[in-house]
């Protein structure tokens, strides 16, 4: 009999190199892997056509995909995460511009529905008071979930990001990093904004999971686990992790992030309704640790 081949998209990430060498691998299936760059252009095609078997996937992507009844899985495997307070730019010369002070002003995203996105106006709003509703988004790219309705102002076609903030056609950006002396970051100290952030939460914010389509799921939850147990195999050769760990594996250990970003994306209407963590998995995945 052949040997099940998964059709696969995980970034290059150091935690998954041996996964995609094939020095680590299972007996069960093979993976094929696509690249894809950025990986994020991979979620379109698995939300909407569950193009591939496995596919890593931006939290908020996933929640979204679920709360409109797509046929994925989430593993808790996180491919990325990462403290989110040094993805908010403003302009250098300008004037002093704090969090605090972003409503009325025009800030720019790629995409509305990005997961840093939702991370850093979660924190805007729960812990430096401020109105998202009244920021002029403006953004680049259309949502992986086509029944979201974005009412966002979309840039210009051929505008870059970087470029209209350092023009001034943007006050500030969230999503995104520069070396360019002309900017600034938003926080003074993200670093230190980071750390006292996490002392409140006791949580680090997930980027990126991994998941499966549930036909997979269904017909193979030996292999689902497998997957999953290839992976954990893949972080741990990489060794012990850091405090915190910025790559939480298993359901109890993601419990609390993933229900804050849940919230998050419920205040921002992002989801139409409040997802339990347990939904966000299946009879198999709900017992991964």
């Amino acid at each position: 009999m052949d040997k099940l081949r998964l059709r696969t998209v995980l970034g290059n990430h150091p935690h998954v190199a041996a996964v995609k060498t094939g020095a680590l691998r299972s007996d069960l299936f093979d993976l094929d892997f696509t690249e894809f760059t950025p990986t994020n252009a991979a979620f379109k095609p698995m939300v909407r056509e569950q193009a591939f078997d496995v596919c890593e996937m931006a939290i908020v992507t996933y929640l979204m995909a679920k709360a409109h009844c797509k046929k994925l899985v989430l593993l808790p495997a996180v491919m990325i995460g990462r403290f989110q307070h040094g993805y908010a730019l403003c302009r250098a010369d300008g004037d002093t511009l704090a969090p605090a002070d972003l409503e009325g002003k025009r800030v720019g995203i790629r995409s509305f529905t990005t997961t840093t996105g939702a991370w850093m106006r979660g924190i805007l709003a729960n812990d430096h008071g401020v109105n998202l509703d009244e920021i002029d988004w403006v953004t680049f790219e259309e949502p992986h979930v086509a029944e979201y309705v974005d009412r966002t102002e979309r840039a210009p076609v051929g505008k870059s990001i970087i470029q209209m903030l350092k023009d001034g056609e943007l006050d500030a950006v969230l999503g995104e990093t520069s070396s360019d002396p002309a900017l600034r970051p938003l926080f003074a100290d993200p670093a230190g904004e980071a750390a006292r952030w996490f002392q409140r939460r006791g949580v680090v914010p997930v980027n990126h999971l991994v998941v499966v389509t549930e036909a997979l799921a269904a017909s193979r939850p030996d292999v689902v686990r497998e997957v999953y147990d290839l992976l954990k195999r893949g972080k741990a050769n990489t060794g012990p992790p850091g405090t915190p760990d910025l790559l939480p594996f298993g359901v109890e250990a993601n419990r609390k992030q993933l229900a804050l970003i849940i919230d998050y994306c419920v205040e921002q209407s992002l989801i139409p309704r409040r997802l339990a963590v347990d939904e966000l998995f299946d009879n198999t995945t709900r017992d991964l640790n």
